[in-house]
């Protein structure tokens, strides 16, 4: 559908006469402009309008929990902490995070979803697909938080010589939740090696963070899981990069101006801050805070 509507192609929308949408205009009830003396309604806009007079819907408007949805991340769970924003989180995999803002169950939430470069299968894009196509009239911000360093997690030592994702064939892998944006990633990266979920060896029930992904290797349940490098460097095990993925937060945009986030942002800036990104390693912060999607 194109950006902007017609008169005509907004009465169909709302499956009213252009009498009507003429009426509204009048009122100032629907979103619209006038170029050239010609009325046009934004369609997102439009859209949003809509929603907004609907009922049964989530109280997308009003306020919402003050909680951190989506994608564990160990740098954003410490700075939850350690900042006194008084945020609380609930992370269980980028996908689960998307459902449950969109129910308005968080002020924010965390994500790293892969999105292939039609073309180009080397390349990758991340989050703003999704988020545009979901939230694009909805009042978001996508907002970077840092690039990190993935890849596969192995003992000490490396004893079984694992390279890359080619070699997990018939090695114990530690898998991730299907609502985890990281095994969105491993199945890409398996498929350009010609690799099937079946020709690896299940090391148990999927891991629901990035911790309990390092965990599996270091208690020797698995041969190698798919994880962040800051989690190999922390428990002193062996790190295979495969990947450099960008983690955003989701944002509600009237949240965005409360107390919590911003005092979250604002510890961001600390000296403590940067010295534990230094600490845990394979983060990469210089953009923390850059707006990649504004919605709405």
């Amino acid at each position: 559908m194109p950006s902007y509507l017609t008169t005509r192609e907004m009465a169909e929308l709302l499956r009213v006469k252009e009498r009507k949408v003429y009426d509204l205009v009048a009122a100032g009830s629907v979103p619209h402009s006038r170029a050239t003396g010609k009325l046009l309604f934004p369609r997102e806009a439009v859209l949003a309008w809509i929603e907004s007079a609907g009922e049964g819907l989530p109280p997308h408007a009003e306020d919402r929990p003050n909680v951190v949805l989506g994608s564990h991340d160990p740098l954003l769970e410490w700075a939850l902490r350690e900042s006194g924003s008084g945020l609380a989180s609930l992370f269980d995999g980028s996908f689960d995070g998307i459902e449950r803002f969109a129910d308005a169950a968080g002020v924010a939430a965390g994500l790293h979803v892969p999105e292939p470069v039609v073309g180009d299968e080397a390349q990758t894009n991340w989050n703003t697909g999704i988020i545009s196509d979901q939230f694009g009239y909805r009042p978001v911000v996508l907002v970077e938080w840092a690039w990190r360093e993935r890849g596969l997690i192995v003992a000490k030592g490396n004893p079984l010589g694992i390279a890359g994702v080619g070699d997990l064939a018939g090695k114990r892998v530690m898998a991730r939740q299907p609502k985890a944006g990281s095994q969105r990633l491993m199945e890409i990266l398996m498929a350009r090696e010609g690799l099937k979920a079946e020709d690896l060896v299940s090391a148990g029930s999927p891991a629901r963070d990035e911790r309990d992904a390092a965990l599996a290797v270091l208690e020797g349940k698995a041969d190698a899981s798919f994880g962040l490098s800051a989690l190999a460097r922390r428990f002193q095990l062996d790190f295979v990069p495969v990947a450099r993925e960008r983690y955003d937060l989701l944002v509600w945009r009237r949240a965005w101006f409360e107390p919590p986030l911003q005092k979250l942002f604002a510890f961001c800036r600390s000296a403590d801050f940067a010295q534990m990104t230094a600490e845990l390693g394979g983060y990469d912060v210089s953009g923390l805070g850059r707006v990649q999607f504004n919605g709405g």
